[in-house]
């Protein structure tokens, strides 16, 4: 069996042609989706990260705005910036990236931000939202975009077995709750694992939908995937590699080449996950806009 390849690119292309679309609709009567991006320090993949979005949000026809605070900006900096981005009308929604330096408090950053412009999903109102199922909840982009590759790709989720290997706040824990819910990509049954969970390969080994984000390369191999699995690898690591001009070379949580021998579709890394990430961040934004107008 050769596994057939989940493209995240053109999927995601295609959602964001899509939102597009929506935001030349609205353009004519003068409303523009705006996001706000603030990064706090140099960390290389958070600036390749935010250029991405900035990048989109400008191919979306929306309003960008990136703000850059030095490592060394302390927590009231940072909150005093969150506070102006809340009162201001243009933007729809806001996300800090992360990781922030140690001086400052992640979880207060998180919930000083407006939840009806918390695209990234993680205000405690948010994932209460999530939880109970509302649709005005702003689903994390990470998860929500596997959600829909799921659905875009045919994949049915209804009656399967989902296995999810990490419990993050970031991916695992949203995941299982989207997965979880009635309507299309979802009415799985799920089962989470986690750095304790006892027999990991025995479990992993039931999926019929395997989602892997642990952030450790090549995690996962060939004899812990079922036959025909949908194996969904939402890992993205660095791995030295001499032979690589670089220096190094990108893997994902799964190891691709023999897991695509057993499963029935595969993601790759790169093109795979990330993304749809992107793409879901855009579609959050939208519907902060469209909220906001409804209020």
């Amino acid at each position: 069996m050769t596994a057939r390849l989940l493209d995240g690119a053109a999927l995601g292309r295609e959602i964001r042609a899509e939102v597009a679309d929506r935001v030349r609709e609205l353009a004519g009567s003068g409303r523009v989706p705006g996001l706000a991006v603030v990064l706090v320090g140099e960390d290389p993949a958070s600036q390749v990260y935010v250029r991405s979005k900035g990048k989109a949000c400008g191919e979306a026809g929306m309003h960008s705005e990136t703000i850059r605070l030095p490592a060394t900006a302390s927590e009231g900096e940072l909150l005093a910036v969150i506070d102006r981005l809340n009162a201001d009308p243009a933007i729809h929604g806001m996300l800090v990236q992360l990781p922030l330096p140690r001086q400052i408090n992640s979880e207060k950053v998180l919930r000083r931000i407006d939840p009806a412009k918390d695209v990234d999903g993680f205000h405690p109102v948010n994932v209460g939202k999530l939880v109970l199922g509302d649709p005005t909840a702003f689903r994390p982009a990470t998860p929500y975009g596997v959600q829909q590759m799921l659905v875009r790709s045919g994949i049915e989720t209804k009656g399967a077995h989902a296995v999810i290997v990490g419990r993050s706040t970031i991916v695992g824990r949203p995941m299982a709750n989207l997965l979880m819910q009635d309507g299309p990509g979802g009415n799985a049954t799920v089962t989470v694992c986690h750095s304790r969970s006892r027999d990991l390969p025995g479990i992993t080994r039931t999926a019929d939908i395997l989602i892997v984000a642990i952030g450790k390369p090549e995690f996962v191999t060939g004899d812990m995937v079922q036959p025909g699995a949908v194996v969904v690898d939402v890992g993205i690591n660095r791995v030295d590699d001499a032979a690589s001009p670089r220096g190094y070379r990108l893997a994902g949580d799964v190891a691709f080449a023999e897991v695509a021998e057993r499963a029935s579709a595969i993601t790759p890394v790169p093109g795979g996950v990330g993304p749809m990430t992107i793409a879901m961040l855009l579609r959050n934004t939208l519907q902060a806009m469209e909220q906001a107008d409804a209020r």
